[in-house]
């Protein structure tokens, strides 16, 4: 009986240490996929830093499709635009400029 015992023992031992490496082996695997998921390249937070640089690119576009509509309908504001940003000047004018 005792024989039987321990060779009892040593099974349910070994299904023990089995069950745990499988255990383990899930655990590792789930903490993988989520690492995976949080951090790589198609993770979400790659995912999230993208959806903001395509708001903030969306946000130009329409910035500059509505200057780009004022420069062509406007014809003060395009005058206003090439004063400030390319400093021309019409023939009977003197352009004043100060270093800041």
């Amino acid at each position: 009986m005792s024989s039987d015992n321990l060779l009892r023992k040593q099974v349910v031992s070994e299904i023990k240490k089995k069950r745990l490496i499988i255990f383990i082996l899930i655990i590792l695997s789930f903490i993988y996929l989520a690492t995976n998921l949080l951090l790589g390249d198609a993770g979400l937070l790659k995912y999230r830093e993208l959806s903001n640089k395509k708001l903030s690119l969306q946000k130009t576009i329409t910035e500059l499709e509505t200057q780009i509509k004022s420069l062509k309908e406007n014809p003060f504001y395009a005058e206003k635009y090439a004063r400030e940003e390319f400093g021309l000047a019409r023939p009977d004018e003197y352009i004043f400029q100060y270093d800041r």
